[in-house]
């Protein structure tokens, strides 16, 4: 995660967050001067504990393949809930444990 700024994020919609750029197509995978977003720090998170990179590439490379992905749609709809300083530990999903 990169330079760090108070805004809303793009991902869950909360605002006076802190955010951090997002390239929705992983610099890695060759999105280095593709699209990018704010997020909030524990969607980034959230977002690369849940999904390889190559995966982000091929099919959650927007906001809206995010928001209706089904690994994220439940944690979306709790960090709506939750105050902007609220600090969240991420694991990695069973399913990306298993494919490294």
């Amino acid at each position: 995660m990169g330079k760090k700024t108070i805004g809303t994020c793009e991902l869950c919609a909360r605002g006076n967050v802190e955010t951090t750029v997002h390239h929705l197509t992983p610099k890695e995978v060759g999105g280095t001067f593709l699209p990018t977003a704010q997020l909030c720090i524990p969607c980034h998170k959230q977002i690369h504990s849940l999904y390889t990179n190559d995966e982000l590439g091929a099919r959650l490379n927007t906001i809206e393949d995010l928001r209706n992905d089904i690994k994220i749609y439940a944690f979306i709809k709790w960090i709506r809930k939750q105050p902007p300083t609220k600090l969240i530990k991420t694991k990695k999903s069973h399913e990306r444990r298993k494919k490294r």
